[in-house]
């Protein structure tokens, strides 16, 4: 059984009695770092702060619908997100897993089964853990080695900065997929984007210089006019 006392459980409910009981409850079975948020925007925030490792999401909250707020949690967390609803709908259910929930449990319920639903999704993920390495990303002459915390190109080690590292690793995470300036200032720094293009900028710059052979003209790290950039696989066109 892997250590849950060092887990970090976010509680997301706009109901008080929800957030004391279960924090109660998942105290009593060893979990002590414990967040709470009674709203979307609230969650969103300590997600951000915190990188959780398991959330358990209402889907009626007073500022936005759990369902918008999953949405926001998966451009920045491949945590577990257990929801919980009065609605017993497949629809709903359905949706809820669709927009990247793990799990969906409905009102009235047992908070000592929440708790031990989050235990077997601990003991899955040790077990998936040691199965399976970190992966490898590969671009071209580029690899990313996320277990070593290493890039080479063409086999060779390329020092990068941790910032620089970071932005890399989240981009070849996401393969193709393009961010605006915001979400990568958001994903990467953990902050709330104020329009700091040059910070964006100037880290995609040096990632060029010291992964493409001709910086002006990339093929991997493109900028994609209007819109942001990506890491291009090699596998699928610009």
């Amino acid at each position: 059984m892997p250590d849950i006392s060092a887990k970090k459980i976010l509680l997301v409910d706009d109901e008080a009695d929800i957030l004391h009981l279960l924090e109660t409850v998942l105290r009593k079975e060893g979990f002590t770092h414990i967040y709470k948020a009674s709203s979307g925007r609230q969650g969103i925030e300590l997600c951000r702060s915190e990188q959780p490792d398991i959330i358990l999401l209402d889907i009626m909250l007073p500022d936005m619908d759990g369902f918008e707020v999953c949405r926001l949690l998966r451009d920045m967390t491949v945590a577990p997100i257990l929801f919980l609803s009065a609605k017993n709908e497949d629809t709903d259910k359905i949706l809820g897993l669709g927009l990247g929930g793990d799990d969906y449990i409905t009102k009235p319920f047992s908070p000592k089964e929440v708790a031990y639903r989050m235990k077997a999704y601990f003991r899955r993920h040790q077990y998936f853990q040691k199965k399976d390495e970190l992966p490898v990303y590969s671009f071209g002459d580029i690899e990313i080695d996320e277990k070593r915390g290493e890039v080479r190109k063409s086999g060779k080690p390329v020092s990068l900065t941790a910032k620089e590292y970071q932005l890399l690793l989240f981009l070849a995470r996401h393969p193709n997929q393009i961010f605006s300036k915001s979400k990568l200032y958001e994903a990467v720094w953990g902050e709330e984007y104020f329009g700091y293009d040059n910070t964006i900028m100037v880290h995609i710059r040096h990632l060029r210089e010291k992964l493409e052979d001709n910086p002006s003209a990339p093929v991997h790290v493109l900028t994609i006019r209007g819109l942001g950039y990506k890491l291009r696989d090699g596998s699928a066109g610009v």
